[in-house]
């Protein structure tokens, strides 16, 4: 019997599909894989941000040498930092205000030179504390801290307090005994507290301060920047418990033989001259100069803001009129947006040598900053053309990056939609079948 060459491609379509059946292999008809791309989207500024609904925006793409592809998209026009307000402005040498949710600079004046910072020290003495879960603990004055200058509790060795009370005395009246009789308790020394403060300050990526002493006492080797003190404001407003403590009005105590009295009162002007005011901490040392890290909330927006170096006596008010600025210039130029995303799930990554052919991305949620009018926002996709089996969706494929003005602000990691495993040889027969099918149907 003489066999046509369409009884032929039968006969071995029937062989393979009894084969499949046997081996349980399932009969799917996968897509051919194609290319890795996002897909266009013209990307824009909110509207609530400022900027033209009418504007064009430019879409690029190419290839780097590694074989990633990288997509970008940009919108509005490129502007520095500190548009809107001029540094002469101010009376501080160094400045800066924060959005406090994303850490995004909103404006600064040599927000990175490295300065004494006073007894804004404290709001990291005190967070040590509140962390530690010591609050009922009793500390005993020592005589080192009996010793330190004015501003002071006037604490006598051997006296002993409450811890939870001290901490009145350190951020209301920024008591530099206090300070040093907490440091001793909680660490055995001021030099070991000091290592405390500076393991703390690294994991708060202030990457530009060195804490040498607990009340912020000029000291060498003692220092921060505006943008430091800005992220430990950022981070200490998010206790409970720190909020509640330096937006107390007054709080009077004793030693524990109830044989001394005290009353500490809060200094801070902020809280009553400015509508949101949060609070925070002053400071003022003679290399110092006057001081103040302040947070403020309006209209569900948080900021946080720095002043160093803001006058000497007898311009103790300089630092007040600083912050308002700083403040002000923050809450009347920028709103809260999402930033710029295309859907990563739509992207689409072709996979060699796998039991799928392709495989799609996990969405990310957009993050959060504070824009104005004047930003410019370019978003960067960095996505491999091809994967090789097996895939495993724990693993980061690629990278979305965001850059306001030029500056990265946020890198995210890209994640496969799910795993997928090497082909095997019966995957591979199921190739050849699948080749063969569509090969029939388009003779036919």
């Amino acid at each position: 019997m003489k066999l046509t060459r369409f009884s032929c491609f039968f006969l071995l379509l029937a062989t393979l599909a009894a084969g499949l059946f046997l081996y349980d292999i399932p009969l799917t008809l996968t897509p051919e894989p194609v290319p890795c791309r996002l897909p266009e989207k013209v990307v824009q500024i909110p509207a609530q941000a400022g900027a033209s609904d009418k504007s064009e925006n430019t879409h690029a793409e190419d290839s780097d040498k590694s074989g990633n592809t990288s997509q970008s998209t940009s919108s509005g026009k490129s502007e520095g930092t500190n548009t809107g307000m001029a540094a002469s402005s101010l009376n501080a040498r160094y400045a800066c205000v924060m959005d406090a949710d994303s850490g995004r600079i909103l404006w600064e004046k040599d927000a990175g030179h490295k300065a004494a910072m006073a007894s804004t020290t404290k709001i990291m003495t005190s967070l040590l504390v509140l962390e530690s879960g010591r609050l009922d603990e009793t500390v005993t004055a020592s005589q080192r801290a009996a010793s330190m200058p004015k501003v002071h509790l006037g604490m006598a060795a051997g006296y002993q307090f409450s811890m939870k009370d001290l901490l009145y005395s350190l951020m209301l009246e920024s008591h530099n005994d206090t300070a040093v009789a907490i440091a001793e308790h909680m660490a055995g020394s001021v030099e070991n507290f000091a290592k405390k403060m500076n393991q703390k300050a690294k994991s708060l990526h202030m990457e530009n301060t060195h804490f040498v002493t607990p009340n912020g006492l000029d000291a060498e080797g003692h220092y921060s920047t505006a943008a430091d003190m800005c992220r430990l404001a950022a981070y200490a407003i998010k206790n409970k418990d720190f909020l509640e403590l330096i937006q107390t009005r007054s709080h009077s105590f004793s030693t524990t033989d109830g044989k001394h009295s005290y009353t500490a009162v809060n200094r801070d002007a902020f809280l009553s001259y400015y509508d949101g005011a949060l609070g925070v901490k002053t400071g003022f040392t003679g290399d110092a100069g006057y001081c103040f890290v302040g947070a403020a909330k309006k209209k569900g927006v948080t900021l946080v803001s720095c002043v160093l170096a803001c006058g000497w006596p007898p311009n103790k008010n300089y630092k007040w009129t600083d912050t308002r600025r700083l403040m002000d210039y923050g809450f009347e130029n920028f709103t809260a947006s999402d930033l710029p995303l295309q859907k990563l799930e739509d992207a689409v990554i072709p996979v060699e040598d796998g039991k799928e052919k392709t495989v799609s991305c996990l969405p990310l949620a957009p993050p959060k900053t504070l824009l104005s009018r004047s930003d410019s926002i370019t978003v960067t996709y960095e996505l491999p053309e091809k994967l090789h089996a097996p895939v495993r969706s724990g693993a980061a494929i690629g990278t979305v990056s965001w850059y306001i003005n030029d500056d990265l602000f946020c890198r995210q990691e890209i994640f496969p939609s799910k795993d997928i495993e090497k082909s095997g040889f019966s995957d591979k027969i199921r190739d050849v079948l699948q080749v063969w099918t569509r090969t029939l149907f388009r003779e036919m």
